[in-house]
């Protein structure tokens, strides 16, 4: 008998890198900052030699999930994966959220991003219509980190020399209130009338929160989102915080989970959910997505420290899905190299993910 011919979509391996970016200086939350991306590449390889890449961006100030954490889970996953069919990803990702040892969510969607990188360029299509092709474009908003006034002024002229119409806050860092107030007030000297998005990254007390919306309102500074300013379990005082600032707020750090989204809904305590693909992959943020239209609140996309890879990923996942009012997808500026070629363009704030032919577009240089 003839010899059957190996199945093209099979996958043949699973291999793993290090992905260590260094930033052209720390990126700054309220709980603490990061010198240096230390994330991890993956590539998935079919029997055919189609190559689909992700990557893991943990965090560790975020939500505590370390580049070890994140290894250790997709070094177990190269025990059983290869000989597994690619067109069956999400089955595959259900076994590897199973795996012990996997806790955390940049893991996931490092490996969930490679099998459907994978799996759409071998069949030709774009990654933001295997999203839905509701859209190829999106604006983004750029960061200023924690630091001192003059940083903030300096950043915030940086951004309008960028052409980045919306400007975001990190805040609740070292300081307290006063030296943010300080921040935002230069912030707003340096760019009169952009939108501003102040981030709290859960940093803030319910005290804190109060004290800076009155002297935001004194200063006649309107924010025109409140991103997770409180502890993520405080929905009660995120809502009360809605209430005393008359703002919109946002839920990050609160919102992980689909029940997490029904209940920041029902108790009111927010009116945007801020989505990030490396909270616990792209399966789950599909479910998000679509519980918070459900429950009538807006779309927000956003990332850890990640490069040109991850940060396309979202822009085909909000562009694709359609609906995303908000877009935070400005890490590739803060890193001084690019190992990558291809991704999204940028026109100022404006990205777009239309030239992309197939998968997410983005491969090594080397």
């Amino acid at each position: 008998m003839p010899a059957v011919p190996p199945v093209p979509t099979l996958i043949r391996s699973l291999t793993l890198a290090p992905l260590d970016i260094p930033l052209h200086q720390p990126f700054g939350i309220s709980g603490g900052a990061q010198e240096a991306a230390r994330n991890v590449l993956v590539i998935v390889e079919l029997n055919d030699g189609t190559r689909g890449w992700g990557e893991a961006a943990p965090f560790p100030a975020y939500n505590g999930e370390t580049p070890a954490a994140a290894l250790a889970a997709l070094t177990g996953a190269r025990g059983w994966l290869p000989g597994c069919d690619v067109r069956e990803w999400r089955q595959l990702a259900a076994r590897f959220r199973r795996q012990p040892g996997n806790a955390g969510g940049s893991a996931q969607c490092a490996l969930e991003t490679a099998l459907l990188d994978a799996l759409t360029r071998y069949h030709g299509v774009p990654m933001w219509c295997f999203f839905g092709g509701a859209g190829t474009q999106l604006e983004t908003d750029m960061t200023i980190t924690t630091g001192t006034a003059a940083d903030a002024r300096l950043a915030a002229r940086a951004i309008r020399g960028n052409r980045i119409r919306i400007i975001k806050v990190k805040i609740g860092g070292p300081g307290g209130v006063a030296l943010d107030l300080a921040r935002l007030v230069a912030v707003r000297e340096a760019a009169p009338v952009a939108p501003l998005i102040l981030d709290g990254n859960a940093g803030l007390t319910r005290a804190a929160a109060s004290e800076l919306v009155r002297g935001l309102k004194e200063r006649g500074i309107a924010p025109v989102l409140l991103e997770q300013w409180l502890a993520k379990d405080d929905l009660e005082g995120a809502r009360l915080l809605g209430r005393e600032s008359g703002w919109a707020i946002a839920a990050d750090e609160s919102v992980a989970t689909v029940d997490d989204v029904r209940r920041v809904a029902q108790a009111g305590a927010a009116q945007v959910v801020n989505i990030k693909l490396m909270k616990a992959g792209i399966i789950e943020a599909l479910d998000l997505a679509d519980a918070a239209r459900d429950a009538g609140l807006g779309l927000m996309i956003g990332g850890n420290v990640e490069s040109m890879l991850a940060m396309t990923v979202s822009a085909c996942f909000a562009a694709g899905q359609g609906g995303f009012r908000f877009a935070d997808l400005d890490t590739p500026l803060f890193l001084a190299t690019n190992p990558f070629e291809g991704g999204f363009t940028r026109d100022g704030g404006r990205l777009s993910v239309e030239h992309i032919p197939a998968g997410h577009g983005v491969q090594p240089t080397r």
